[in-house]
């Protein structure tokens, strides 16, 4: 675990630069304690927030605690003591990797094709026809178009994925005479006919009966096919993470718009949450939330209210009952009933709480106000309820977590290269360790983010879910035989998927 805890060394020192610029979500730590005043906060504009997953509190406040807490006698009733106990997760029994080996002589586009096959594309094609027909009985008919085949609609794919490989700003700059111009790829395809494909692109050309999801029919069949993809191809660690990651945000622009620009942009219509595997970062399931859905399920009321978060939670970890997981969660979606109803599953959870953001229903009001005396850096307190541990611990700040997956009598070690070691609990260290996946997906993975911004939703949902399929495949190609042979980076790997989409060149591996 020492070793996880070397991995999280910038972690607790990236805080104000680590949250989401508009999203509710928690998805990174920040060193910003609950008894730090928000205006001493600095904000990196990438990632500018309401408060990062290791920060976000009372603001210092030692007042009557959060709604739903309970009094000290109250506590006592309820079962909470300071006499710990030692606990104990099963272990994990599951193997998980890659579940098909592929050969060393494996491309990127059969990565790819894990995920979105021969036959998925092949229904975009039927769609897309049928969609056009449809529009032109309606509208008039096109005397520019026909029918688009498979060889077009790999190239199309190949056009758009290119924006996250060379950054373009518009995938219509492949034509340009610009500096984002790409006169080898632009030959397979004009202009005008990737518009005209564009124009009547689909993945569900008709309405379904009323009983489906009306707000996602256009794309559910995809993400349906993608989530049993993900299932198939590989199975994940024991430890695994619920968050909302920052995957459609253009880093160029973050960082150098105003802060008027960015009020003025326009807002997603929907949240994109997932699950991931922490020891590989591949994600194992999604889920999405519409805005436009006014019920008690939409996103509105998931940005107010905490019990909301836990429906998605439940439903990302549907499939996990009996499976000794451990899951890791952000301030909103942490909660003692959560945790307690997971724990009848066999799903092990460790969550950082927040008294602003968290569902503090149940649990100790002492635990969640400030005391009077002065903490000392990596200082902790620990009260129990059953296998239940609610965490205090302060470094410059204090901060809450709620777990059951690690023991309170065992002791871990943030380890800092110049302030040097600091003592917390166990699950403090591994909840700093196993969140760096969070980080990493955000730097890292972003290399693969589909520049394209098209207006509808549905097409927005499915070039996010492009995306995540680009990035599991890579991760996939990094643990078989092929990266063995041929160590492409993840760029280069983006750049061999696009030219073997668009059938252009030499495709087979180099150095």
């Amino acid at each position: 675990m020492a070793e996880c805890g070397r991995k999280a060394l910038s972690l607790l020192e990236a805080a104000r630069s680590r949250t989401s610029g508009d999203s509710d979500s928690d998805n990174c730590i920040a060193e910003v304690g609950e008894e730090q005043q928000p205006q001493h906060q600095h904000h990196h504009p990438k990632r500018s927030g309401k408060d990062g997953a290791f920060g976000g509190g009372a603001g210092g406040s030692s007042g009557a605690g959060p709604p739903g807490c309970l009094s000290h006698t109250q506590a006592e009733e309820e079962g909470w003591t300071e006499t710990l106990q030692d606990v104990t997760v099963p272990p994990y029994n599951e193997t998980h990797g890659p579940a098909q080996k592929m050969p060393a002589t494996a491309t990127a586009l059969d990565f790819f094709q894990l995920f979105v096959p021969d036959n998925c594309i092949q229904n975009m094609v039927t769609q897309t026809n049928m969609y056009a027909k449809k529009f032109q009985e309606r509208f008039g008919s096109d005397e520019g178009w026909r029918p688009v085949t498979a060889q077009e609609m790999n190239a199309f794919l190949g056009f758009v994925i290119s924006t996250s490989v060379h950054r373009c700003e518009s995938v219509l700059s492949i034509w340009s005479s610009g500096f984002f111009s790409n006169r080898s790829i632009a030959l397979k395809m004009s202009q005008s006919r990737f518009e005209k494909i564009l124009k009547y692109f689909h993945i569900v050309a008709f309405r379904p009966s009323q009983g489906s999801n009306q707000g996602l029919y256009k794309i559910q069949p995809f993400l349906d096919l993608l989530q049993q993809s993900f299932s198939c191809t590989f199975r994940p660690s024991q430890t695994q993470v619920l968050h909302e990651p920052l995957i459609d945000e253009d880093p160029v622009f973050i960082t150098t718009c105003t802060e008027r620009e960015l009020r003025k942009r326009k807002k997603r219509k929907f949240s994109l949450w997932v699950r991931q595997c922490t020891s590989t970062g591949f994600i194992c399931q999604i889920y999405v939330h519409l805005k436009e859905n006014q019920g008690a399920d939409g996103l509105a009321a998931l940005k107010n209210k905490p019990q909301l978060h836990s429906l998605v939670a439940k439903q990302l970890c549907h499939n996990m009952s009996g499976k000794n997981v451990i899951i890791f969660t952000g301030p909103s979606i942490t909660s003692l009933s959560l945790f307690t109803e997971f724990s009848k599953q066999d799903i092990y959870c460790c969550g950082l709480l927040s008294t602003r953001k968290s569902d503090c229903t149940g649990l100790p009001q002492s635990m969640l106000v400030c005391g009077s005396t002065p903490a000392q850096r990596g200082q902790s307190r620990v009260m129990m309820k059953g296998t239940m541990s609610l965490i205090s611990w302060y470094n410059k700040g204090h901060f809450r977590f709620l777990t059951n997956a690690y023991s309170p009598t065992k002791q871990g070690m943030i380890i800092k290269r110049k302030s040097g070691d600091i003592p917390c609990p166990l699950a403090v260290e591994a909840f700093a360790a196993h969140l760096s996946y969070i980080c990493k997906y955000d730097d890292k993975y972003s290399k693969y983010f589909i520049f394209h911004k098209p207006n509808k939703t549905w097409q927005q949902v499915f070039w996010l879910s492009i995306s995540i399929a680009i990035n599991n495949a890579y991760i996939l190609y990094k643990m078989s035989d092929a990266y063995a042979a041929k160590r492409y980076s993840r760029a280069q790997f983006g750049e061999r998927l696009v030219r073997e989409l668009l059938d252009v060149g030499d495709c087979s591996p180099t150095q």
